[in-house]
């Protein structure tokens, strides 16, 4: 099983292509990613412990995150 250490670390950037080196909002990004990851883990065991297809759950996971919104506007 996969850790929240065991994440890929990742350089954020902004919509300009600028590094966000804040360590603080890194660290948020890197605890939301551990989280979803274990809630996505969780979600998938319980699939397929009912049996559902787990290519089909995935493709829905996928899916969801592809049509997530964003509500805020672009800034220039």
């Amino acid at each position: 099983m996969m850790s929240s250490t065991d994440l890929p670390k990742i350089v954020w950037r902004g919509p300009k292509g600028e590094i966000i080196a804040c360590i603080e909002k890194n660290k948020v990004m890197q605890e939301n990613l551990a989280e979803i990851r274990q809630t996505c883990q969780d979600a998938l065991e319980d699939a397929v412990l009912m049996g559902c297809d787990e290519h089909q759950f995935r493709a829905v996971l996928a899916d969801l995150v592809a049509r997530l919104v964003n509500p805020y506007p672009p800034r220039e």
